[in-house]
């Protein structure tokens, strides 16, 4: 029987080389999520490796051409819900969800970086640095110290706002920018948390 040749130059080997790399990303990718929700991974171990697939699996997309994630692992009988929701939020769980190893409750401290978080947010949007490259790593942040405030109420509507951008944001090229209806929503959703913010810890003083 003769050898069936899956390329026939160098670049069709590289493609199909870049398409196995994201297929083992993406598998990694579902272990992993499947390895913390079991408690089998320490959440600070799980965030360094979740944040380092996600950066690689973002990396190889753009070398096969960004192709549709579901639709991938369609096409190659993957059986990865937890990976693909992750890939679609941009963030480990740790992140999303607060639960990150680090300081929480109501102390200068955090509430200091918090706010940090919330100025130099606003400050980019209103100096119109509205690329996704610039934007996503600052919300995390933000979320991330937002989540970390255990004085919040469960309640506490911007969180969910925050996450819905960052899947928005993660949707996007690094390039890509907000048009100014986008940034202007955004701004202001910022500021109104930040208000909600400075009221909830006032009345925790």
């Amino acid at each position: 029987m003769d050898e069936i040749k899956l390329y026939n130059t160098s670049a069709e080997r590289e493609v199909y080389e870049n398409k196995a790399a994201l297929y083992a990303i993406v598998m990694s990718l579902e272990h992993l999520e499947r390895a913390f929700a079991h408690d089998s991974i320490s959440a600070t171990e799980y965030t360094a490796e979740c944040n380092k697939l996600l950066l690689q699996c973002k990396t190889v997309s753009q070398m096969v051409n960004n192709p549709d994630l579901t639709k991938f692992t369609q096409q190659y009988r993957l059986s990865c819900s937890a990976a693909l929701r992750r890939l679609e939020v941009g963030v480990p769980s740790t992140i999303e969800h607060g639960t990150a190893s680090g300081p929480s409750g109501n102390n200068a401290k955090l509430v200091a970086k918090t706010v940090q978080d919330f100025i130099t947010t606003m400050d980019a949007l209103s100096m119109n640095m509205t690329s996704v490259d610039k934007l996503h790593p600052l919300l995390t942040d933000l979320l991330q110290s937002v989540n970390a405030a255990s004085f919040l109420p469960p309640d506490y509507r911007w969180k969910a706002s925050f996450r819905d951008w960052l899947i928005r944001l993660n949707k996007m090229k690094a390039s890509d920018e907000l048009d100014e209806e986008q940034a202007r929503q955004l701004l202001f959703e910022v500021e109104q948390a930040y208000s909600d913010f400075k009221n909830i810890l006032d009345s925790h003083e």
